[in-house]
């Protein structure tokens, strides 16, 4: 099976994924904690619960992704998906993605998930080894000053409006795995802060709508140095998204 646990946990969509000592890795979700070790057989401990196999998309055959890279002819994108192979697309849960890339917006990865983690230990529940993701109502709640102080700047008032949507009901996360990509992508904008890119992140890694494509500043480099200023994802429809994340990889990482 291609699975990668570094290159999964570096490739730009999970921001709870931490490196412990020696060859270990956890991956926080929500209130949910699990520790692997990429020397011992992850994929069947990971097997043993439905959550965590859902959430590492375990039963999808990457390799027959990565074979459309080779059908169309398309060199930079065999050298994209070959050099991140082992990279899974995780499927998170929405409230957590809404507010991480709410976040996200002109910060680097490691100020991300500085500002994350200052959040979960503010306004998360205490849990053994780590902190819950907080709730929309302990963001509701939450004190404005701690709030300032955990690095959000101008995202502060989009993080409580958003807070503020979900708890009281007028945006339904969960219903909206209903809609079309059109309709959510229009559901989610509706959310303050939120524009395109923001909006397919959340699609593509909560929703599990693969065929979205963020495009941030290392996608818009790829396509101007890469591909002449064409769109290069676009032939390849519904898997457009994961082709995607090894193109943000490779370009990050790697050249």
């Amino acid at each position: 099976m291609e699975f990668d646990l570094e290159k999964t946990a570096e490739s730009g969509q999970v921001f709870r994924a931490y490196k412990q000592d020696g060859s270990k890795w956890m991956f926080i979700s929500l209130d949910k904690r699990i520790i692997l070790d990429a020397k011992e057989d992850y994929v069947a401990k990971i097997r043993k619960d439905p959550f965590w196999t859902d959430y590492f998309d375990l039963n999808k055959d990457y390799s027959a992704v990565r074979a459309e890279a080779v059908k169309n002819k398309d060199d930079f994108m065999i050298a994209a998906s070959k050099a991140g192979e082992g990279i899974r697309m995780l499927k998170q849960d929405p409230w957590e993605m809404l507010i991480s890339f709410i976040i996200s917006q002109r910060k680097s990865i490691p100020a991300i998930r500085t500002s994350i983690e200052r959040l979960c230990e503010n306004f998360g529940e205490r849990k053994e080894g780590f902190y819950a993701f907080p709730t929309p109502k302990a963001l509701c709640e939450a004190d404005t000053a701690v709030l300032a102080a955990c690095g959000l700047g101008y995202r502060l008032e989009y993080i409580r409006a958003a807070a503020e949507k979900v708890y009281h009901g007028s945006l339904d996360l969960e219903q909206m795995r209903q809609m079309d990509d059109e309709e959510l992508l229009a559901a989610l904008k509706t959310v303050k802060g939120v524009g395109d890119k923001v909006a397919n992140c959340i699609m593509l890694f909560a929703y599990g709508r693969t065929a979205r494509v963020p495009v941030d500043i290392w996608i818009k480099k790829l396509i101007e140095e890469d591909y002449g200023g064409e769109d290069p994802f676009r032939r390849y429809g519904e898997n457009a998204g994961i082709m995607q994340q090894y193109a943000f990889y490779y370009k990050r990482n790697i050249i």
